[in-house]
């Protein structure tokens, strides 16, 4: 079994934000390495519960061996599904609502460690990059066989990158002559498009174009927009969601559904409006979003980025 090292990052501050009641039914979404699933479990006791979702099996396998003692059990249940898919998954088990919930989005540090993965600029593999290694789509059809046009726009809108352009016209060139098939070929391929000067600051000049080939092999933004929209619907009265996010696009996301829960409901006009007014659905509890601190930073890099966003059900 492929060992899953992975240092969770915001660790205290994400369980701690979900307030958990011992007896409560709660779902990590993105079981990853286990550290949220392991801290979360040991709050709960009696008939409390825990549903851990992902989607890649060697998590799930990893999963099962941390946290045996809890499945052994019965306080875990370990689901192998994409979290796009949490409230039928949830149903098929009985469950159809939950006290808390919580998310750290993105690639995994073991997704991105083992070579074989394909997800790293740095590690040579075959252009892979799937997190459900089950799924048919991966970053090698993407980059040999989309049009220009569809390369040139997922890396301007995942990627937020302004060499786009000639990162997709150098990428359209390259694989007339040979299929681009390993990581770090295409690495090269991109760092030759970009001009020597902006080469020379902001990371890997291979860093953007990765990261839009990826969200767009696993539809990264597509399903956590359709999760985030599950999991309120399926919070209790009070019930808290947690989500960590790592890059501007997936924190928009997060605020921008969040803001939309949180708005007090228009009232239809000519309806009397009762008491002192509606509430909205949620209440956004980090007005700012929780960041790791400096000594985090110092011991997993990889933390500097993350935020972690947090809100309440106020009315069901």
């Amino acid at each position: 079994m492929t060992v899953f090292k992975h240092q969770t990052v915001l660790l205290s501050e994400t369980v701690d934000s979900l307030q958990v009641k011992p007896d409560g039914i709660y779902v990590d979404a993105t079981l990853g390495g286990g550290g949220h699933s392991a801290l979360l479990l040991s709050h709960l006791t009696g008939d409390g519960h825990l549903y851990a979702f992902d989607q890649d099996q060697t998590a799930i396998d990893n999963g099962k061996q941390r946290l045996r003692a809890e499945h052994d059990a019965g306080k875990v249940s370990f689901i192998k599904a994409n979290f796009r898919d949490l409230k039928a998954e949830l149903a098929q088990r009985g469950v159809s609502q939950i006290d808390g919930i919580l998310y750290d989005l993105g690639v995994s540090s073991p997704q991105f460690d083992e070579a074989a993965r394909g997800f790293s600029y740095k590690l040579d593999a075959p252009l892979d990059m799937r997190m459900d290694r089950t799924a048919t789509l991966t970053a090698r059809t993407i980059v040999n066989e989309w049009p220009y046009a569809d390369l040139e726009r997922i890396l301007y809108r995942y990627g937020e990158d302004k060499f786009a352009k000639r990162v997709a016209r150098s990428i359209e060139r390259a694989r007339a002559v040979t299929p681009i098939e390993t990581t770090l070929q295409l690495a090269e391929i991109i760092k030759s498009a970009i001009p020597a000067a902006a080469r020379r600051k902001g990371g890997h000049p291979a860093k953007r174009s990765f990261q839009a080939l990826r969200i767009t092999v696993n539809d990264e933004l597509g399903a956590a927009e359709a999760s985030l929209e599950s999991a309120i619907s399926l919070l209790a009265l009070g019930g808290r969601i947690s989500v960590i996010s790592f890059h501007s696009l997936e924190d928009r996301v997060v605020k921008t559904i969040y803001r939309e829960h949180a708005r007090v409901p228009e009232i239809p006009h000519g309806l009397p409006i009762q008491g002192s007014g509606e509430l909205p659905e949620l209440k956004i509890i980090t007005k700012k979003p929780i960041e790791p601190t400096a000594a985090e930073v110092d011991e997993n890099r990889r933390s500097r980025s993350a935020r972690l966003r947090v809100a309440e059900k106020q009315k069901l």
